[in-house]
């Protein structure tokens, strides 16, 4: 007898010492197999069961984790929904106790469950089963001290999955937020300069590896190229991009202002300077912090490139009419359509302020030489265009198609993504035909050879395809992985691209 009563009082012990380190040890699991592992070792080895089994479920009833103990392989799915013990504990406020019933499928002497309780609401259940006698003392059954262990355990379980979900829910949210936060501040520049960089063509890709690596920088950037390539939405992307993208963004356009208004509108204007003027701030004012775009750059008159070469050298303005010199921290971006080279040979642009300006150049690409980019670029713009008017986005017919891949694009992206709004509001039946694109020269269309096959009457859209796979191919080196990038396709799909147009490809 008094040996009984002191194996029973060093049972209650261990039950309470084992409660008391599982309150400790249960948030610091890493995950909620961890936890589920942890849960069911413990009550195993205290409660001396030989069979055991937790699961944990998401909302909807599929499992998310589990832990057995003489169940040698998982369960299916069917196997623990349909379970009528673990049905019964589910269902059931406090501990469930049975002899001779069947869990998991297999027939057992005794068995006891308990819910898992998180958030209201049932979260997972705890299994035991064929309880094995100790020698010294103990019971084959599972008694009320045991039922009211598990049930303070299985509390304590649920609180910290709940808890642990709760984390995890926060720092979803958080991650949300912060790629949220990420795309609203890049969406000036990344989303903006899609226009330009939808696609994936090599002279794409160079202009993003340029903005990438200068982005961070405060150096000065001169953007090249020809009209209509984007030189202002890159300006935006490298601001978006920077450090100063929480402060203002400021453009102004060098060729359409007067010298005179050119320079106030630069550097302000102090009261007084001519009858009804105030004073106000200029653009480099305006831009305090963050950066200035000086599009056209190369028409600015000579009198003003020396100025505005003394506030990039001394980083401070005087106003137009002032005396008080104003320092500034900007970062001053230019572009420009024009050949400077040739204005400096011709006198009518400063090398010194071209080197100020040109720390470094991004040369923008024009339209006619990234042609394989204009597939994406035209389902781009038809489906901005179809989601603006709440309609759906039209195709291209044949002749159509073409007709944009032959064209030279002279006005480039611009060109482009007009061409197509235009086009869109004429098509009719959800088809934009050649007829639809209106600037477009008339007459047959030829395909020339620089757009991937023999100059010729327009050829089909599969031999199309199929000239421009080989294309793509021929400038990933013969790399499928490669090819399959530039395409904006998977691997799968130029396997079975080329095997409907007859070319064998093999892994690379």
């Amino acid at each position: 007898m008094e040996r009984s009563r002191h194996f029973e009082t060093q049972h209650r012990l261990l039950l309470l010492e084992t409660l008391y380190d599982a309150g400790l040890s249960l948030g610091a699991m890493p995950d909620e197999d961890a936890l589920a592992e942890d849960v069911l070792g413990r009550v195993v080895g205290v409660l001396d069961a030989s069979r055991g089994y937790l699961a944990t479920f998401v909302d909807g009833g599929a499992r998310r984790a589990e832990a057995r103990v003489g169940f040698p392989k998982r369960p299916p799915e069917a196997v623990v929904a349909g379970d009528e013990f673990l049905r019964e504990v589910l269902g059931s406020e406090g501990a469930v106790v049975r002899d001779r019933a069947r869990l998991l499928g297999r027939p057992v002497a005794s068995a006891v469950g308990v819910r898992i309780m998180g958030g209201g609401r049932p979260i997972g259940v705890l299994a035991l089963a064929d309880k094995e006698v100790r020698r010294g003392g103990g019971s084959a059954v599972f008694d009320e001290e045991d039922r009211r262990f598990l049930v303070s355990l299985a509390g304590l379980c649920g609180m910290a999955i709940e808890n642990r979900r709760h984390l995890e829910r926060l720092t979803r949210e958080r991650e949300r937020l912060e790629e949220e936060n990420r795309r609203l501040l890049d969406e000036t520049g990344r989303a903006a300069a899609g226009r330009l960089f939808v696609g994936d063509s090599p002279a794409a890709r160079r202009v993003l590896d340029l903005v990438s690596r200068v982005a961070p920088s405060k150096i000065s950037v001169l953007i090249t190229g020809e009209s209509g390539t984007g030189k202002e939405l890159v300006a935006r992307m490298i601001h978006a991009r920077s450090d100063r993208i929480e402060k203002p963004f400021v453009a102004i356009n060098c060729a359409a202002l007067p010298e005179s208004l050119l320079e106030s509108e630069l550097f302000g204007i102090e009261r007084g300077v001519a009858t009804g003027v105030e004073a106000r701030a200029g653009r480099f004012e305006a831009a305090q912090g963050g950066t200035l775009f000086l599009d056209e750059i190369g028409d600015m008159p000579l009198a003003l490139q020396s100025k505005l070469l003394r506030v990039l050298q001394e980083r401070e303005i005087e106003r137009v009419g002032g005396r008080r010199r104003v320092p500034i921290d900007v970062r001053v971006l230019a572009a420009t359509h024009a050949r400077l080279g040739e204005r400096i040979a011709d006198g009518e642009f400063r090398e010194d302020l071209y080197y100020r300006l040109r720390v470094v150049e991004i040369s923008l690409p024009p339209l006619r030489d990234r042609r394989e980019d204009i597939p994406r670029l035209v389902r781009y713009f038809l489906e901005r265009f179809a989601a603006r008017e709440r309609r759906d986005a039209p195709a291209l017919d044949r002749d159509a198609y073409a007709a944009l891949l032959s064209h030279d694009f002279p006005g480039n992206i611009r060109e482009l993504e007009n061409l197509l709004e235009g086009a869109a509001a004429l098509s009719q039946g959800g088809t934009i035909r050649r007829e639809d694109l209106q600037w477009l020269p008339r007459g047959p269309v030829r395909i020339e050879a620089s757009a991937g096959g023999e100059e010729g009457e327009v050829p089909d859209l599969r031999a199309l395809e199929d000239r421009h796979i080989q294309r793509v191919l021929r400038m990933a080196g013969g790399n499928k992985s490669r090819a399959a990038r530039l395409l904006g396709i998977s691997r799968r799909t130029l396997y079975r691209k080329s095997a409907v147009v007859g070319h064998k490809v093999t892994a690379t």
